[in-house]
């Protein structure tokens, strides 16, 4: 499958292009070379727009049809120092004709804008790869500010690799002299001269880009047609310098997808999605009542745009007053959530367990980061695990999920809503930085692939007394789920002891007797212990002796780790957790099929942990904890060496 791709100028004039066996040379200008697959990571201060510029190109990728992953990677400073080490943002992007899991190991192509980005980011960039610089930006002052004695661009440092030294703050700035900018705000604009030159390069469409600039500029206009002209001027650098003699093209990933309508989505507006589709599956008006944390502040961004689904989104004083309200709205009979990360969830977790007592519906989303304490709030990391399980006083279990990729935060957070819905309890649902800020395709499903998540609330009586008089027991439990009845404040008859001191059973009347704490304690534990949670699917063609069992984030590099293995010829079986608590039950018996088990985490062995103690088995940790998601062939290297042993 091929498409035809030309400049903005071609694009107005409806010049053609030409295919000539591999290549396509655009009205006999340049040689046009197809790659199935092409990694990308544009990198500069945490000013210079390089977030916009990598979302900018990965949803033209999007529209193209290719597949891509994405690993957005900025300093938790909102304006960290311009031009140091610390002060640099990243983003790759990995795109595709075929089905791809992660955004790359090391980039194919690396866009520095100083040489603090150079710095901190050639370490990753294999030699041959291309590098675009911004030779503007490497003065004396610049250099010696990362550490350089001499400008690697004229050392000799560089010649391993494809270098392209470009001025692009002075094209950009000549680009927009006749717009009357001063020049700091010309400067501005150099991240679309350098989108326009990587579009060109890559044959990305323009039309959306300039179409966001129109709209994001709407009361600005002549800032935007400022930013077109240089998104423009770089595209045309590219076309008519000598220094890019090739362009490449990476044709859509056509056999990739099933068929369906697909868009870009990152994982927490997935989760978005996924909480506003469940309210309406349930029929609930949806609450989130939370406190802006990092990652988790875009869901709460996200929710509050979204008043017409019935949604109600609360940014409450602290983390202790969102989780508060929220579980008051549980009470109230909404779908009520809480969002946050790894800090919020230590201040939470008294309502949590509050929550586990009052058995009402809850959602806490812990999208993690790296710890401890406030640790690296921009930086990925699964260290949560063992707090989602235990962080709480007493006996207080809590289902868990977690999702695997961006996409499959939509499901992810439907299946929690199913959960916390049907059994009465608070669910646990563990994304991270990683997925929350990552993008990749997802399929929109259809309405009628959505389950039913309607719910009955208690209308009437549901008890009859010795004597023959109906009554209400607030704690008189479902046989099947062991779930306690939903009675909304208000309804007639259906008044009800509610809190956190110990119920007796049935009545919800305050109680301390040793014997009825003992019996609440278990049946709490057995409705958790009784959830219905599908089987653990093993991925495993060829009887192998070892199994990499994973959960959350890690599911992409292990995946693409166990394709590089086998591709050479080993045998190794893939397994990947959703739900956490509880266990699949058929995971011991998965666990005791395979001689060695392997488990890759972004921790020190939390979900190793709890396997070992489980189900007495001798699984291996494999840990990282440097805030970066696993490379695949790291994990490969390490999975080889498990084989072996």
């Amino acid at each position: 499958m091929t498409s035809q791709v030309s400049s903005p100028a071609e694009q107005a004039d409806g010049a053609d292009s030409t295919l000539v066996g591999e290549q396509r040379k655009p009205a006999g200008v340049k040689d046009v070379q197809r790659l199935d697959r092409v990694i990308i990571r544009f990198a500069g201060d945490s000013g210079d727009g390089m977030q916009l510029t990598g979302d900018r190109f990965t949803s033209e990728t999007a529209s193209f049809g290719n597949d891509l992953s994405t690993l957005p990677n900025f300093p938790a400073e909102i304006r960290a120092p311009a031009g140091t080490l610390p002060g640099v943002s990243s983003f790759q992007l990995h795109f595709a004709d075929h089905d791809i899991l992660t955004p790359g190991d090391a980039p194919n192509v690396l866009v520095a804008m100083n040489p603090a980005a150079l710095k901190a980011n050639i370490a990753d960039v294999p030699r041959g790869a291309e590098i675009i610089v911004n030779t503007d930006e490497f003065t004396k002052r610049a250099l010696q500010k990362v550490g350089y004695a001499a400008s690697p661009l004229d050392d000799g440092s560089m010649d391993g690799y494809s270098l392209h030294p470009v001025p692009l703050t002075t094209l950009t700035v000549e680009a927009l002299k006749d717009f009357g900018l001063t020049r700091k705000e010309a400067e501005r604009s150099k991240n679309m001269f350098a989108l326009g030159l990587l579009s060109w390069m890559y044959h990305r469409p323009t039309e959306g880009t300039e179409k966001f600039l129109k709209s994001k500029f709407a009361k600005k206009p002549e800032i935007a047609k400022a930013n077109i002209a240089a998104f423009r001027a770089g595209w045309n650098f590219g076309e008519t310098t000598e220094d890019f003699a090739v362009s490449y093209e990476v044709a859509p990933a056509a056999t990739a997808f099933p068929t369906g309508t697909y868009r870009n989505i990152s994982g927490n507006l997935a989760l978005s999605y996924g909480l506003v589709a469940a309210s309406r599956q349930a029929d609930l008006p949806l609450f989130l009542g939370s406190y802006p944390i990092t990652p988790a502040s875009d869901i709460l961004h996200e929710l509050s745009r979204h008043k017409n689904f019935g949604v109600r989104t609360f940014q409450a004083e602290d983390e202790i007053a969102g989780i508060g309200a929220a579980l008051g709205a549980a009470f109230g009979g909404s779908l009520a959530v809480t969002t946050t990360s790894g800090p919020g969830v230590a201040l939470k977790s008294e309502t949590i367990g509050l929550a586990v007592s009052m058995e009402l519906p809850l959602l806490v989303l812990d999208i993690q980061r790296g710890g401890p304490s406030t640790g690296l709030p921009t930086k990925t990391e699964q260290a949560d695990l063992l707090q989602a399980m235990f962080g709480r006083n007493g006996e207080a279990p809590v289902p868990i999920v977690a999702p695997c990729t961006p996409a499959d935060c939509f499901d992810a957070a439907i299946e929690a809503a199913r959960i916390a819905l049907t059994y009465r309890t608070p669910v646990m649902l563990l994304s991270d930085g990683y997925l929350a800020n990552g993008s990749e395709p997802w399929r929109i499903p259809d309405i009628d692939e959505l389950p039913d998540l309607t719910v009955q609330f208690a209308q009437g009586p549901n008890h009859t007394l010795d004597d023959g008089t109906e009554v209400f027991w607030p704690y008189k439990r479902d046989p099947q789920t062991l779930a306690r009845p939903w009675a909304i404040p208000g309804t007639p008859g259906l008044e009800h002891r509610i809190g956190g001191i110990e119920k007796q059973d049935g009545t919800g009347n305050i109680s301390y007797d040793p014997a009825n704490h003992d019996f609440m304690v278990r049946t709490r534990q057995a409705k958790i212990d009784g959830i219905d949670v599908p089987d653990l699917d093993v991925d495993d063609p060829h009887g192998a002796r070892t199994l990499v069992l994973g959960w959350g984030s890690t599911f992409g590099p292990i995946t693409a780790a166990v394709r590089r293995l086998r591709a050479s010829g080993e045998s190794i079986a893939q397994a990947h957790l959703r739900h956490l608590n509880p266990f699949p039950r058929n995971l011991g018996a998965v666990l005791r099929r395979y001689d060695r088990v392997v488990i890759p985490e972004m921790n020190l062995g939390q979900l190793a942990t709890l396997v070992r103690a489980k189900y007495l088995v001798d699984a291996h940790s494999y840990n990282q904890v440097n805030g970066m998601p696993f490379k695949a062939e790291q994990l490969a290297t390490a999975l080889k060496e498990a084989i072996d042993g």
